[in-house]
């Protein structure tokens, strides 16, 4: 019997946000990984980057202001070293979690991956996803005229460099994933929603954008035909009226009944929205798709119906 296939979405909450306590989340993340493959599913693997590359980013922008013979950085090299250090330790921690169980039949492995986005994306007009740590008006002026950043100020807390979060359109290593995939590799692609690039004929150039790992994830999902999407957040089940007395936690919803719950505002952007959104977009794509939110240690649980918000079709 074939295992099912499922793309899982890692929130920040299973990366830490310094370097060893990214050591111990993906330690503590593998052993849950590993009990779904002991469960006979297939895992594909996905994670977001947020802390990780903003510390990179600053760390790069602290060494140009050292050496003024250093170039800029680009945002998309700094999600590339982003996607390879995360990848890195959680492509041992999985695969050391595997051998501690005596499985030594899935082998594990990190892809660097692209993905291309349109120049004539809206989100390019209009950029608002903040990276990097709070600054004074002083460095963030410098930064603006130096580098060229856009910067804006942040609700009184300082200023904040923000980027374009356009929608990605093609995952440039999708025929490796799917060979790796095919070959019974558990693979670790799309960090951070991936490496953002423009095409000019045969050649890819980097964005200055931030693309959503949780819409990049379902698009990944369609791509790989996978049964299921699941996206691992900070709660176990997705609420409508959240945080009012009259809030209500949903276990299962339709695609149409969660179009009329975004329509209704009742999932805050940057937030529980992108999820319910790339939710959606991978359930509505083909009859038997569903996608499951809920937190990294009910993975199994909500997978075999016992928690969790399941989104299908009808």
């Amino acid at each position: 019997m074939d295992r099912k296939k499922i793309v899982i979405a890692l929130g920040g909450n299973a990366l830490g946000n310094t370097l060893p306590e990214q050591m111990a989340a993906a330690k503590h993340t593998s052993q849950s990984i590993v009990d779904l493959i002991e469960a006979g599913y297939q895992v594909i693997v996905t994670h977001g980057n947020g802390p990780q590359v903003g510390m990179i980013n600053q760390a790069m922008y602290a060494l140009e202001r050292e050496d003024p013979e250093q170039p800029n950085t680009p945002l998309s090299v700094c999600v590339a070293m982003s996607q390879a250090y995360i990848g890195y330790d959680l492509q041992n921690a999985i695969r050391e979690e595997l051998r501690n169980r005596n499985i030594t039949s899935v082998p594990v492995s990190t892809v660097v991956t692209q993905v291309r986005v349109d120049k004539d994306d809206p989100a390019f007009d209009n950029p608002s996803k903040p990276i990097g740590k709070f600054m004074t008006r002083e460095v963030a002026e410098e930064q603006a005229r130096r580098f060229g950043h856009i910067v804006k100020e942040d609700a009184g807390r300082g200023y904040r460099r923000v980027v374009a979060s356009p929608m990605p359109k093609e995952i440039v290593e999708i025929g490796a994933i799917r060979t790796l995939v095919d070959c019974g590799e558990l693979v670790i692609c799309c960090g951070g929603g991936g490496i953002p690039v423009f095409q000019n004929g045969n050649h890819l150039s980097g964005a200055s954008a931030v693309i959503d790992k949780d819409l990049v994830s379902a698009l990944l999902a369609k791509e790989l035909d996978a049964d299921s999407l699941v996206i691992l957040t900070a709660v176990e089940k997705v609420a409508v009226n959240f945080g009012k007395p009259e809030q209500r936690n949903l276990d299962r919803i339709t695609v149409d009944e969660a179009y009329r719950l975004m329509e209704e505002g009742q999932f805050a952007p940057g937030s529980m929205l992108p999820k319910v959104e790339a939710a959606v977009q991978f359930a509505s794509s083909k009859p038997g798709r569903e996608a499951l939110i809920t937190l990294l240690d009910k993975a199994r649980d909500g997978l075999e119906g016992r928690t969790g918000t399941k989104i299908r079709m009808e």
